[in-house]
């Protein structure tokens, strides 16, 4: 099954937009080792020095049309199996960061935490924040500012409690609560399923 998706993605890449398929991007990994991600190209070239810089903002205009389709399905992020087979990803984990957000994390114990896991192609970040940009909007006159003292800490709690929390039976349960989340968009399941999570009163305001 999901073959025939990617190839029909590729397709519609390579005759869309900017004709470009593959996008790669640095990151950092397991151990604070950088790496390469993978994903579908959803935005115009040289993206990260335009605009808003590595934060997408909602209605970016920076993201094609096709783009917003994939996006919008987390389907961008179905090249990054390869990740996973190469062995530098997981299905669960930490989403891993570019560099200059990694260095916006100002608790040295957290970050090491981090450190200590593969990064994930899902995970307990990705799915609270499925939806980052609609909370960037809202700041974007000050969307780095926001981005830097309110998701990245945040992110980082949700992070750590993965690390202490983690277990096979709790990556299955986030790899289903995924998979809900691109049916349901705006489903809170996972508040039910882990009403332990760190709380945060702009992102869990119930």
């Amino acid at each position: 099954m999901f073959l025939p998706i990617g190839l029909f993605i590729l397709i519609i890449l390579k005759f869309t937009g900017e004709g470009e398929v593959f996008y790669k991007q640095d990151r950092v990994g397991q151990y604070g080792k950088v790496f390469g991600i993978y994903k579908f190209v959803t935005m115009i070239k040289d993206s990260p020095n335009i605009g808003a810089g590595d934060i997408t903002l909602k209605e970016d205009p920076r993201v094609l049309p096709f783009g917003k389709i994939l996006r919008k399905l987390k389907l961008n992020e179905f090249p990054q199996f390869i990740n996973v087979l190469i062995g530098n990803m997981s299905l669960v984990g930490p989403r891993p960061l570019v560099e200059n957000q990694f260095d916006m994390i100002s608790n040295g114990h957290s970050k090491e935490t981090i450190k200590k896991m593969k990064p994930g192609i899902t995970g307990i970040g990705s799915i609270i924040f499925r939806d980052e940009e609609k909370y960037l909007n809202n700041n974007k006159d000050n969307s780095q500012k926001f981005y830097q003292e309110q998701i990245v800490p945040f992110k980082t709690n949700l992070e750590c409690w993965y690390f202490d929390k983690k277990s096979v039976i709790i990556d299955i349960f986030l790899i289903i609560i995924t998979l809900i989340c691109v049916i349901h968009p705006n489903t809170k399941i996972y508040q039910k399923i882990f009403p332990n999570l760190p709380k945060h009163p702009i992102f869990n305001p119930n």
